[in-house]
């Protein structure tokens, strides 16, 4: 399950510079997974040069789309609120269009267009190039509907607008899809099968995002360990490639390596790893390069192997673990972090105590932890009965959530009278006289503003902590600057 974006962000609406040339208005929303608010950058490049400017009032708009989420439940009942209010604001402007972009548009594409008649175009996460084509079609009258997903889109010649940005850190997409048909999950299903981008268009993109001033990237993708190029094509169909094809083929490693040489003043974060594919070699390139983050966001999703057998996770618990001691002994100083999702069908109390167990085990960073709900089109929601109370889900997500607490506190409490590197990414929401930024891994920090400003790495001494946050005072520059 692809981590979330922070709740505060769900729904922002994105704006960026004006072309003075252009005279339509689009409002674009986003909601669900870093992958997600990626792929509106995407959009909003397509259509800026389709003759569209980006505004934040939605009455105003020509063009209003959504970029949806299937991965819970609660998403899809927000952006079908938003819908409404979409609906509510047409009816006094009757030329708006409304469009549903993304996982949710692939699958409840017929319900959104011809059921409930609430939506002028459906445009599924491979077909954002057809775009142009498909307005041009609502313009005609018609609904417009692709969602059509492809074996080789990637969006690599996209220069994406970057919309959610503080002009700091960036998002850079190096897969689409995943091929790992996890029981509970819709991904595959909305996004396709996995296919990872070609490297010298990542690294071109990275070069354009260090020419504009930014100091970090993420690199994104439903399961970046397992970034295979060589040459195009799906991930699966690698067996069938030619012999000078594998010779040449470029693996996460390699790309990680390439984007650690190539930009030694720039901070390199990725998500999301999957246990199955996080090999040893990945942890010594961490190890190698200060500039790579020492943060694994490692998802488990239950601690237990009958369990996991049933969500068909391709790993067992003490796989897991044995994973777990290798990133210890290789990056020691590497934070880790959790999805875990509470009451999966046929849970017992013995799994959930599995669960908890190796949380122990772990005493993850942090984590994003959730109850099962199940997702119509996925293999648990057609053949497995969602037979956990409610509220036995919700008393063992609870103590979940209490014991992730009770380790974050652990793991806060190891960085006191350690100096850490923080680039500065914003002023902190509790004082406008302190600066906040994340430390390498991917621990917020606070500290006085002094005279530093966003965008400087800087030395803070950690003096006092919270569960969540460091708090100390500023050293100097680091040598990253």
């Amino acid at each position: 399950m692809e981590k979330i974006i922070e709740e505060s962000k769900q729904g922002e609406s994105l704006v960026l510079e004006n072309k003075p040339e252009n005279t339509k208005k689009l409002f674009i929303e986003s909601y669900g997974c870093a992958m997600n608010f990626s792929d509106s950058e995407v959009v909003a490049s397509i259509l800026s040069d389709g003759g569209y400017n980006t505004t934040s009032v939605l009455e105003e708009a020509d063009l209003v789309l959504v970029n949806t989420c299937s991965i819970r439940d609660k998403a899809e009942q927000t952006i079908r609120k938003r819908l409404e209010k979409y609906n509510a604001v047409k009816r006094t402007n009757p030329k708006m269009k409304v469009g549903v972009l993304g996982c949710m548009a692939e699958r409840l594409k017929s319900q959104f267009l011809e059921e409930e008649k609430i939506v002028d175009l459906v445009v599924g996460p491979d077909a954002y190039k057809d775009l142009p084509n498909l307005l041009a079609e609502v313009e005609e009258g018609r609904d417009a509907i692709n969602v059509i997903l492809s074996k080789e889109e990637t969006y690599g010649d996209i220069s994406p607008v970057r919309l959610m940005s503080n002009g700091i850190t960036a998002l850079v997409s190096i897969t689409r899809g995943c091929d790992n048909m996890c029981t509970f999950c819709v991904v595959p299903f909305t996004r396709g099968r996995e296919r990872s981008r070609e490297p010298q268009s990542i690294m071109a993109e990275i070069q354009d995002l260090w020419s504009k001033g930014y100091k970090e990237v993420t690199l994104l993708g439903q399961n970046v360990d397992s970034y295979l190029w060589y040459g195009g094509g799906l991930k699966k169909d690698f067996v069938n490639a030619s012999e000078m094809q594998k010779a040449t083929a470029v693996d996460f490693d390699q790309l990680l390596e390439m984007v650690a040489i190539g930009f030694p003043k720039m901070r390199i974060r990725f998500s999301t790893s999957n246990p199955q594919d996080m090999h040893e070699s990945i942890l010594h390139v961490m190890a190698k390069y200060p500039n790579i983050c020492k943060h694994i966001h490692l998802p488990v999703q239950s601690g237990s192997n009958r369990i996991l057998k049933e969500m068909n996770r391709l790993h067992s618990r003490e796989e897991y673990m044995a994973l777990i001691d290798k990133i210890r002994a290789i990056v020691p100083e590497a934070s880790i972090s959790q999805d875990m999702i509470a009451g999966f069908p046929t849970e017992t109390e013995e799994d959930h105590q599995d669960t908890m167990s190796l949380m122990e085990y772990v005493k993850y960073n942090f984590g994003y932890m959730y109850s099962y709900s199940e997702r119509p089109g996925t293999l648990a929601g057609r053949k497995m009965e969602d037979d956990v109370p409610e509220e036995t889900k919700a008393r063992r997500l609870q103590e979940i959530v209490d014991l992730q607490q009770k380790h974050a506190w652990f793991r806060s409490e190891e960085f006191v009278g350690k100096t850490v590197e923080v680039l500065v990414e914003k002023v902190s929401k509790k004082s406008e006289d302190e600066f906040s930024g994340r430390n390498s891994q991917s621990i917020t920090v606070v500290f006085p503003k002094e005279n530093y400003k966003i965008g400087d790495f800087v030395n803070v001494k950690i003096t006092s902590c919270t569960s969540g946050t460091l708090k100390g005072e500023a050293v100097g520059y680091s040598e990253m600057n």
